[in-house]
């Protein structure tokens, strides 16, 4: 079970952190998005789908957003692979509440503005949180 914990305390830690990564891509694809045609009125409805279309694969393209999907993506196939032999009534909380903080610390990290308090008890109440779960 503790080799679980560390799995699921891992998956939480990568979606957390890829979380606010790929905030970052797409602030740089809403930057791109401002040159799109995607709310010209005159568009007919297949046009529309293209560009909409095309938005999407410029976002992949995006190499800031695109590699933490990627690895995002990965923790999520190893989460369902811990989901087969552990509790969901364990691996969701533990998992979520992992990512939760993750996510808040990687955005402070990384330079966004937070309330730094505010962020720092909530981090502490999840990590005392999953210490109760796991225990």
């Amino acid at each position: 079970m503790v080799g679980d914990t560390a799995k699921m305390i891992a998956v939480g830690l990568v979606w957390g952190a890829t979380n606010a990564i790929m905030r970052r891509g797409t602030i740089l694809w809403d930057k791109v998005l401002k040159s799109s045609r995607r709310n010209d009125p005159t568009l007919r409805p297949f046009d529309r789908l293209i560009v909409v279309f095309n938005d999407w694969i410029k976002l992949l393209l995006i190499w800031q957003y695109s590699v933490p999907f990627l690895v995002n993506l990965s923790a999520s196939a190893t989460f369902f692979a811990i989901l087969s032999h552990t509790p969901i009534s364990l691996a969701v909380p533990v998992t979520n509440a992992t990512t939760f903080a993750a996510t808040a610390i990687t955005g402070v990290l990384l330079g966004e503005e937070t309330h730094l308090g505010f962020a720092l008890s909530g981090t502490a109440l999840i990590v005392l949180g999953v210490w109760l779960c796991v225990k």
